[in-house]
């Protein structure tokens, strides 16, 4: 594996919450929501990462902001060694060109007015790089063979309604490789198709990456599918990442209690395997009041006075598996 593509430093990114007129007159405080609070790692070039956790817990958040689709409270993205956030011009434009998405929902990522053709090559037309309309049927055509979608002619001039989710998702990928990105943010891309279907999205997916050399941010709250798809993982709970390493690591000698919780939770085939299921109680707290100390010390059966008062830092445990958690910090 290279060297590293992108690089996440101390991220945060603090939402501040609407408060009634009460609590201005009052002069309280302002609140804010936590989504991600101080988050750091990296991706190298030609990777799987991916980014699993509960929902709500700020995978989503953190992939926008390594595409700066938001701004950050604090923090830096590092993109071949240049902060995005200080990008401006044609060097913003050129990282945006590298540095794509593809969204959750199929149904609502498309534009309904829009035609395949034209929704598959406007990331062409906004970056200046069509020649006339036969050179946009020709890149059209070819991005969808790229996805699978054959003929292409029986596509090009459809409208998303008249496809099926994972025929819009294909689309979808098709949009996101058309300008032969670097980087692409996965979010949770094959959740909302059908289970008929998902394997070969993945598939897809993958075969991209070998061909193209195109590096994911994969996120996803099945850690199943994490292990069957990624190079390394990162579990993140209420904003921070508690547990990093290679896939295989991570879930077959999970580390953290929270790692530990959701690996037992994931289903078996043979049903004469026996895993014990780590007694997490409660529900998640709020990411507006998280807990002091370690985050996740109200819902874990080990929690010590030391987890309620000092919040553990990320250390690497063995050669490249890191865990959050006073169990491995002395």
């Amino acid at each position: 594996m290279s060297a590293a593509l992108v690089r996440a430093e101390g991220l945060r990114k603090w939402f501040p919450v609407r408060r009634g007129l009460g609590d201005a007159l009052r002069r309280r405080p302002p609140l804010f929501l936590k989504a991600v609070d101080g988050v750091s790692f990296e991706v190298k070039e030609r990777e799987v990462f991916c980014l699993v956790g509960e929902s709500g817990c700020g995978k989503t958040t953190t992939g926008r902001l390594l595409l700066r689709l938001e701004e950050p409270t604090s923090g830096a993205v590092l993109f071949e060694g240049k902060n995005i956030f200080e990008l401006e011009g044609e060097e913003l434009k050129e990282f945006r060109r590298k540095a794509q998405i593809v969204f959750q929902d199929p149904y609502e990522s498309l534009n309904p007015t829009m035609k395949v053709v034209d929704i598959v090559t406007e990331p062409l037309a906004i970056h200046g790089l069509l020649n006339g309309r036969d050179d946009k049927l020709e890149a059209a055509a070819k991005a969808l063979e790229e996805v699978a979608l054959t003929p292409p002619e029986n596509f090009l001039y459809r409208y998303p309604h008249e496809l099926s989710g994972g025929q819009r998702q294909r689309v979808a990928i098709a949009r996101a490789m058309i300008l032969k990105p670097k980087f692409i943010v996965a979010d949770e891309p094959v959740s909302m198709l059908d289970v008929s279907i998902r394997a070969g999205i993945l598939k897809l997916m993958l075969d991209l990456r070998e061909r193209y050399g195109v590096a994911y941010l994969f996120i996803t709250h099945d850690l199943a599918l994490a292990k069957h798809i990624g190079d390394r993982i990162a579990v993140m709970y209420l904003g921070k990442i508690v547990e990093m390493g290679g896939v295989e690591q991570v879930i077959d000698n999970p580390l953290h209690p929270y790692t530990k919780a959701l690996v037992a939770a994931i289903p078996s085939p043979d049903p004469r395997e026996k895993i014990g299921a780590i007694p997490v109680i409660g529900e998640i707290p709020s990411p507006v009041n998280p807990p002091p100390g370690c985050r996740f010390h109200p819902r874990c059966p080990y929690a010590t006075e030391e987890c309620r008062s000092r919040e553990p830092e990320l250390v690497e445990v063995e050669k490249g598996h890191y865990a959050a958690c006073h169990l491995y910090s002395h």
